[in-house]
């Protein structure tokens, strides 16, 4: 039995919590199980990695929160606004691809969730305006997919899932093709918007030391079918900065996250 449930928060033991799962599995009809048992619980606000190898069900849990996927069991909560009624709203996805429309410009790739939700026009127009300057890309609503850089695009992909104003934000590896100067960026930026939205942010990353700069959470999974090898802490000051990547703590986590890694790739192969 499975089942995907909205919470809006009064619920008792879950005013603080985001995103809830429980006993949750994945199975795919050919009988791979690819998740779980999985209990995760996310407070709101919170920013957390999920690491682990390939094909562990990272990007699975993602589709399951989103409620793009159905899980096989277990329980999925995901905190909502009274008003919140449609599959997924609330949540922003960014995949790992940008997935943007080559055919039309920044401004209307942004606009899309908003257009299909039926938002009049002008007040899409500014939202989309008001997220493309949020990621740095404010003179770039009239350009074409074709002419940015592939950091720009990505920025766009971001833009068009804070569009709708979400309390949960999911990104599957977004970084991951990039250059790690662009990452980098990238990642600075993302804290920054984090810091300035308090949105929840749950992160799929296969960088140990990306997973470490921007969590205050990692959860370390194990190879397929992913379950938590462990859960650690990051306790560091706030704001991040080159300053922490520099650090003699931050060296000691990412020790500490890669022995957590280390039972789910050593002498086992991933294929």
């Amino acid at each position: 039995m499975s089942s995907v449930k909205s919470s809006s928060g009064v619920e008792a033991g879950l005013t603080a919590l985001a995103v809830s799962l429980r006993g949750v599995t994945k199975a795919y009809d050919n009988g791979v199980m690819a998740l779980g048992p999985l209990d995760l619980a996310v407070r709101k606000g919170e920013f957390i990695s999920l690491l682990g190898p390939s094909g562990c069900g990272k990007s699975t849990a993602l589709r399951l929160i989103s409620e793009l996927s159905a899980p096989s069991s277990g329980i999925v909560r995901v905190a909502r606004h009274e008003g919140d009624v449609l599959p997924g709203h609330g949540i922003g996805f960014v995949f790992q691809e940008p997935t943007l429309m080559p055919w039309t410009s920044v401004r209307e790739n942004v606009r899309l969730p908003l257009r299909l939700a039926g938002v009049p026009k002008a007040e899409a127009r500014a939202r989309a305006d008001e997220a493309l300057a949020s990621v740095g890309l404010a003179d770039f609503a009239d350009a074409f997919p074709r002419e940015l850089s592939g950091g720009m695009k990505m920025r766009v992909s971001l833009a068009r899932a804070l569009v709708t104003d979400p309390d949960i934000l999911l990104m599957d590896e977004p970084f991951a093709a990039l250059d790690e100067i662009t990452r980098f960026r990238l990642n600075n930026d993302l804290l920054a918007l984090w810091r300035a939205l308090g949105k929840t942010v749950i992160f799929v990353t296969h960088s140990v030391f990306e997973s470490v700069y921007l969590s205050q959470r990692v959860v370390v999974m194990t190879a397929r079918p992913g379950r938590i090898q462990a859960d650690i802490r990051i306790e560091t000051v706030e704001p991040r900065g080159e300053e922490f990547r520099t650090s003699a703590a931050y060296s000691n986590y990412c020790r500490k996250v890669s022995a957590a890694l280390a039972p789910s790739y050593s002498g086992k192969s991933m294929l």
